[in-house]
């Protein structure tokens, strides 16, 4: 069993990464109101809730596979309080930070129509502190963190960000604000 535990909670964080990379990525796409290739416009912003949902919901497992994994050795305050633990404290505190960020975005995707625009984008904007947390807690802290497919992994996860990220900084990025509101049909 502690080996099943030791696997599952290595794979949901994996999982976990390739899924954030993908909601970082449709974030920026969403932002800018266009389609993607066979999905309408309104269908981007969908698949990036999707996509984030199930990094979180991978995040959760990843944790508390390894909370109950012997091996791991976590306590509660490990979960929310970085760099308390163990094990390399820098890079599982780094996860720590990762985890505490993702509550951040998630409990302001949950308040946004209550938060309001400002201070929605102001607070969803910690996604771009989460994502490189969160690489380099699975560089620094992973059991395959620098073997040659997770490298090749993380430098195509590093790639997709930024070339989204250089889009968006572009000035060929234009952000259609009526698609978004819903003005333009």
């Amino acid at each position: 069993m502690d080996d099943a535990l030791w696997a599952i909670g290595r794979g949901t964080g994996i999982a976990a990464l390739v899924l954030f990379t993908g909601s970082i990525v449709l974030g920026i796409i969403t932002r800018s109101g266009r389609p993607l290739p066979g999905l309408p416009r309104f269908s981007v912003t969908l698949v990036h809730r999707n996509v984030s949902l199930a990094a979180t919901l991978f995040l959760l497992v990843h944790m508390s596979t390894l909370f109950f994994d012997p091996y791991a050795q976590l306590n509660l305050l490990d979960l929310v309080v970085p760099f308390f633990g163990e094990y390399r404290p820098f890079w599982q505190g780094l996860g720590t930070v990762a985890f505490d960020l993702a509550g951040v975005i998630v409990v302001t995707s949950l308040l946004r129509n209550r938060l309001g625009p400002r201070v929605f984008k102001a607070l969803h904007w910690s996604a771009y502190a989460l994502w490189p947390i969160a690489l380099a807690h699975a560089v620094g802290n992973g059991t395959n963190g620098t073997d040659g497919w997770f490298l090749a992994l993380a430098g195509a996860s590093v790639l997709a960000v930024l070339v989204a990220l250089g889009w968006r900084l572009s000035s060929r990025y234009v952000e259609f604000r009526g698609v978004r509101l819903g003005e333009i049909s």
